[in-house]
C-alpha cells in the first residue's frame, strides 16, 4: 500500500531565521489583505492561510490579534514616515502615499481615527487603542511638518480630522473605486494630493 506523506512532511525543511523573516512578512502581507477585505474581526486562521503557514507559526510571532494589529498599523505609518522624511517631499506628497494606505488597508487606517470611546470594544483590546494612539500622533507629525501658512487644514485638530473623513469615504470592491472615493473626497475637502503610491523609497 502506498503511502503518501502527510503535510508536515510535504512543507520544506525549515531554514532558520531566513524563513522565521519570510513567515513574518507573509504574514503581516496576508493581514493587511483580509483585515482590509473582513476587518478586525476576520479569523487568524484565516490570515495564517493566506500566508500559507500554520496556525502555530502565526502565533509564534503573534501571540494575539493586538500583536498582529500593531505590526501592520506599525509598517503603514513607517512608510508614511519614510515619505515625510524624503528629500523634496511635500504635504500633497506624502498625501498620496497615505491615500494608497487608505485604499490598501482602510480597516487600519480608519483604526487609528476610530472614536476610543464607542463602538464595539470586544476585540479591540486597550492595548490596541492605545497603540493606535500613538501611531496616530506619529502620522500627524509626519503631515503636520509639511503644512505651509494659513494652509486650510492648519486649525489644532483640521488635519487629521481630514484624514479621519477620507478614511471613512474610502470604501469600494477594488482598489480603484477606493481610491476615486478616497481623491473626491479629498478634493471635496479642497486639498491638493499627487500621484496615490506606496512610498518608493
Amino acid at each position: 500500500m502506498t503511502q503518501h506523506p502527510t503535510a508536515e512532511e510535504r512543507r520544506p525543511a525549515n531554514d532558520g531565521p531566513k524563513a522565521a523573516a519570510r513567515n513574518r512578512a507573509a504574514l503581516i502581507a496576508a493581514a493587511r489583505e483580509v483585515y482590509a477585505e473582513h476587518g478586525l474581526d476576520a479569523p487568524l486562521s484565516g490570515i495564517a492561510r493566506r500566508a500559507g503557514v500554520g496556525q502555530g507559526v502565526l502565533y509564534r510571532h503573534f501571540p494575539d490579534r493586538a500583536a498582529l494589529v500593531d505590526a501592520v498599523l506599525e509598517e503603514n505609518v513607517r512608510e508614511v514616515e519614510q515619505a515625510a522624511a524624503a528629500a523634496g517631499a511635500t504635504l500633497a506628497g506624502v498625501l498620496g502615499v497615505l491615500t494608497w494606505h487608505l485604499t490598501e488597508s482602510a480597516a487600519f487606517i480608519g483604526l487609528l481615527h476610530a472614536d476610543r470611546t464607542g463602538g464595539r470594544t470586544e476585540d479591540r483590546t486597550d492595548g490596541i487603542h492605545a497603540h493606535a494612539s500613538a501611531l496616530s500622533e506619529r502620522v500627524a507629525r509626519s503631515l503636520r511638518g509639511h503644512l505651509t501658512d494659513g494652509h486650510r487644514l492648519g486649525g489644532a485638530d483640521d488635519l487629521m480630522l481630514a484624514v479621519a473623513m477620507v478614511s471613512g469615504a474610502v470604501t469600494g470592491p477594488t482598489r480603484a473605486e477606493r481610491e476615486r472615493r478616497a481623491l473626491a473626497a479629498w478634493r471635496l475637502l479642497g486639498v491638493e494630493v499627487r500621484a496615490v503610491r506606496p512610498f518608493a523609497g
